[in-house]
């Protein structure tokens, strides 16, 4: 078996290749934030559904917007994975940060607070894992230039 040094650690490629972990797969995007962005579509339509089949109301946190983005939550995480260079494993530690909110209040995911929640879970796990990306004005300037957020709301969403 074939073995892979990412980050200074040594990992067997197979299993990365196999979770889509490796950065730049045929379309340039892993197949894990498609995966994970497949997961959060559903998971919004779902919630959106319920929520207005029932007549509840979301609780309103600091992430929902006041309109949903025009980008799906596929193209938003292509775009910031394209523009910021955090790693792929940056946007699978995002979901579990995004499930470990939603378990914790009682907000539901819906397209007004995924793109919000996604940047935010983003820009704390591109600090936690990887050293490329570890100013908040740096993810910021670029997630501006790739279109995905204004940077005067983003730091007061990471917290």
């Amino acid at each position: 078996m074939e073995n892979l040094v990412l980050n200074g650690m040594v990992a067997e490629s197979e299993t990365y290749m196999a979770l889509g972990l490796l950065d730049g797969g045929v379309s340039g995007t892993p197949r894990v934030l498609l995966l994970i962005a497949s997961v959060l579509e559903k998971s919004v339509q779902k919630n959106e559904k319920l929520l207005n089949a029932s007549r509840r109301k979301d609780t309103v946190t600091l992430f929902h917007g006041s309109r949903s983005p025009s980008l799906s939550i596929g193209e938003y995480m292509e775009r910031i994975f394209k523009y910021s260079r955090c790693s792929s494993s940056c946007f699978v530690v995002a979901y579990i940060y995004i499930n470990k909110f939603l378990q914790r209040t009682d907000a539901y995911l819906t397209s007004l607070n995924a793109h919000r929640l996604l940047i935010s879970s983003i820009m704390v796990a591109a600090k936690f894992l990887d050293d490329v990306l570890t100013k908040t004005t740096l993810i910021t300037t670029t997630l501006n230039l790739a279109g995905v957020m204004t940077t005067p709301i983003t730091p007061e969403l990471e917290g």
